[in-house]
């Protein structure tokens, strides 16, 4: 219709324009209105089409979800996803993490996630829930593959909390609960392994608004729990869920079982109430004491589910298939759809000004790529598009490096297995081929210089030596490295200046012993490791002032260059670790020697004197100088800013500082004596001891240069029944004694070398 109306406007304009032409122009009258007519009816007919294409649009992405999903080691996150993936069709047969049948779950395709039963790298998937898609990505649950949530978390809209009804809030769950609330992300709770042995859903839910500070009620009620556990009682729409079949696909619905209605009132009523806190509509209903329907208390759940104020609670057993389909239920009806989450991005033609997408496909386009893998056929790069759509065979332009790049290739992924497709728009998480970025780059179509807030990404807090056995090994040991730093922005490579030894560095023992397993089982490069060696860092506790000249004459244009002023320390914790600041007034030192000296006192800074590891928290100033008009070039005052740091750092009294671990440790309570003695032996300092059921959980501060070899001495103290989880906390300055001790190790190895 709009086409027919825009051609018939088309040609009328064309006689009209004739008519003008001519050497009398006499438009007809008669011509210009019906001209006017069809003018008006071709805006109409395409605001009409483009009103109906919006539409469209709205309804399909109302139909996405993307969610995520995170908890403790060992909650039970694989084992859910591979029951999502049963229930929705994606898969059609199931396998368990530690699959006694060798084949494993399905988002734990590394063969080193089946062997060890857990998750290393991220995984997502999408699948098909009553006319909804879902994209799911499964996180890893051990710290030391942080990264892999941050980088999960900053691009979902999403996510579900996995809770262990034994385990309940654990330090990783903590852990995980922080990242959600530093991307803004809703969520729902999940309370798993209700069939264990010591299921308390209610203490757990107990935990999370103690300790996570969830303002949270359950929406649903267990029948039975432990071996007991027949199915859940629906506290919105007041029915009861059971699951029948072999691997539970059959859900029966029924009437409250009598016996527990009395419960059932009571935590309705906890629900309406709880939820009515936070949600103005609901409170009216509730303090008129007018009935509230099932969709009424519904809407509220979802209107202060997205607007982050409350958590609603799902039970269940996904091990014994029990309560998935109802969660995934909760997904569509209480998590957001792209449209109704704020993405924020920053505008670099206007000052990195925010500016709010609008999430809609027919935007310009803004993409993130949130993860590198290198794949059998190069790099693929996954991206959550934010505005716009892609196709594949478009051109795109990475804003970071200013490339434009053309997309070979488009794929959905299904952990390990790619589905290719044509084009991709708004709220979809897609993969692309062939397309050389980093971590954290945003894509747009070239109209628009917009880029997304980069990710948090933690400092590593350990190193090791690593080299490969055979000599005719480098290149692939190289290729490796190279790769895995590429994928991993907490995996580091570097060089030791003095020893020459590739060093390799990371979040803890665990993540570089699997890179290091990764390099021998994908590039058959077997690599020999040196002893793990802690990231010190040196800091300075007063100022001291410098006043430095470096004169050389040796035939010909000799050096000259003065560096005067202090050096000062700057409060630790802070963001900043080195400021350089130009005080000079007049041109005692020319301009273009400016920077030569920052790069000198940053180069000096790299390397201490007590143990040769970085000095950060540290403000140089700069007061005066003098320059010579033939002698001074760059090198003379890059030299006279290295030698004038050496010479006022010991007069600055610098310390070492070592990296403090918050260090959670789980034991049957005969053994919390001897475990607290171990960590005050190890010089650390007890934060918090509680009594969870049997066990004692017990919160330290701990130096990580004393944690080494801890999961063995913890195993045997403990007969083999103690847990421990362990996140760097901060760097901090370590006693007088440990000092002396590191600063005579450093001069004896030094003194050995040469």
């Amino acid at each position: 219709m709009a086409r027919s109306v825009r051609s018939s406007a088309t040609r009328l304009l064309y006689t009209l324009f004739t008519s003008l032409a001519q050497p009398h122009p006499s438009p007809s009258p008669v011509l210009l209105h019906r001209y006017l007519r069809l003018f008006s009816a071709g805006s109409a007919a395409r605001l009409r089409e483009d009103k109906d294409r919006a539409a469209q649009w709205k309804e399909s992405l109302e139909r996405v979800r993307n969610i995520g999903i995170s908890a403790h080691i060992d909650s039970g996150k694989t084992t859910l996803t591979e029951r999502v993936l049963y229930y929705t069709g994606r898969i059609h047969e199931i396998h368990e993490v530690r699959g006694r049948d060798g084949v494993g779950a399905k988002m734990d395709s590394m063969d080193l996630e089946r062997e060890k039963g857990i998750t290393i790298q991220s995984a997502a998937t999408y699948c098909t829930w009553k006319d909804y898609q879902v994209n799911i990505i499964d996180t890893p649950g051990h710290v030391d593959f942080t990264i892999e949530v941050e980088r999960a978390l900053r691009v979902l809209d999403g996510a579900i909390l996995v809770l262990c009804s034994v385990g309940g809030v654990q330090s990783q769950s903590i852990t995980v609960d922080r990242q959600m609330r530093r991307y803004e992300v809703p969520r729902l709770a999940f309370i798993n392994k209700l069939d264990r042995m010591g299921a308390d859903p209610w203490k757990v839910l107990n935990q999370a608004r103690s300790k996570l500070r969830h303002h949270s009620a359950a929406v649903q009620v267990p029948i039975g729990l432990e071996d007991d556990f027949q199915g859940l009682v629906d506290l919105v729409q007041m029915k009861a869920y059971y699951f029948h079949g072999s691997n539970g696909e059959k859900v029966v619905i029924a009437e409250v079982p009598k016996d527990m209605e009395g419960l059932v009132a009571e935590k309705q009523h906890e629900l309406v109430e709880t939820v009515s806190e936070v949600d103005d509509k609901l409170a009216e209903l509730f303090l008129a004491d007018e009935p509230i329907s099932s969709s009424d208390l519904e809407d509220a759940i979802r209107r202060a589910t997205v607007a982050r104020k409350f958590v609603p609670v799902f039970m269940g057993s996904a091990f014994k298939n029990k309560g998935v389909q109802p969660l995934l239920d909760g997904v569509l009806s209480y998590l957001p759809c792209p449209t109704e989450v704020s993405n924020y991005a920053l505008d670099q033609s206007n000052n990195e000004e925010k500016v709010l997408l609008s999430g809609s496909p027919t935007g310009p386009l803004v993409a993130l790529a949130f993860k590198l893998e290198e794949g059998r056929f190069g790099q693929l790069t996954y991206l959550r598009i934010y505005e716009g759509v892609i196709k594949k065979g478009d051109f795109i332009h990475n804003v970071n490096t200013g490339k434009k790049i053309k997309v070979p290739r488009l794929v959905r992924m299904h952990s390990d297995e790619m589905e290719d497709i044509q084009e991709a728009h708004a709220g979809q998480i897609v993969a692309v081929f062939g397309v050389d970025c980093a971590s954290g780059d945003t894509f747009t179509d070239g109209t628009v210089k917009y880029t997304m807030t980069s990710m948090n990404v933690p400092e590593p807090v350990m190193s090791l030596a690593v080299s490969p056995v055979s000599k005719d090994a480098g290149g692939q040991f190289s290729k490796a490295l190279n790769r895995f730093q590429k994928e991993d922005p907490t995996f580091r490579v570097g060089l030791d200046a003095e020893s020459g030894q590739t060093i390799i560095s990371g979040m803890g023992e665990l993540h570089l012993a699997i890179y290091v397993e990764r390099i021998r089982r994908e590039y058959k490069v077997e690599a020999q490791t040196g002893k793990p060696r802690v990231n010190f860092r040196e800091a300075i506790t007063q100022r001291a002032e410098f006043d430095y000249l470096h004169k050389k004459q040796s035939g010909g244009q000799g050096q000259y260059g003065r560096v005067c002023g202090y050096i000062e320390p700057l409060p630790l914790g802070l963001a900043t670790k080195f400021e350089f600041e130009n005080m000079i007034v007049g041109q005692a030192i020319p301009s273009n020697f400016i920077p030569a000296i920052e790069k000198g006192f940053k180069e000096a800074a790299n390397s201490g004197s007590l143990i040769g590891h970085p000095v950060e928290y540290l403000r140089i100033c700069l007061t005066d100088g003098a320059s010579h008009a033939v002698d001074s070039s760059e090198l003379a005052f890059k030299l006279a800013a290295i030698y004038a740091f050496r010479q006022c750092y010991a007069k600055a009294k610098p310390v070492v500082l070592e990296p403090i671990m918050l260090v959670e440790v789980k034991v049957p309570t005969e053994f919390q004596g001897s475990v607290t003695g171990d960590i005050n032996k190890r010089k650390g300092v007890i934060v918090g001891n509680d009594q969870d059921g049997d066990d004692s959980v017990i919160t330290a501060h701990v130096p990580l240069n004393r944690m080494f070899g801890y999961s063995t001495d913890l195993r045997s103290m403990t007969q083999g029944k103690g847990e421990f989880t362990m996140e760097y906390k901060e760097h901090s300055p370590v006693s007088q004694d440990v000092q002396m001790e590191l600063v005579n190790n450093y001069k004896a190895a030094k003194g050995a070398e040469q």
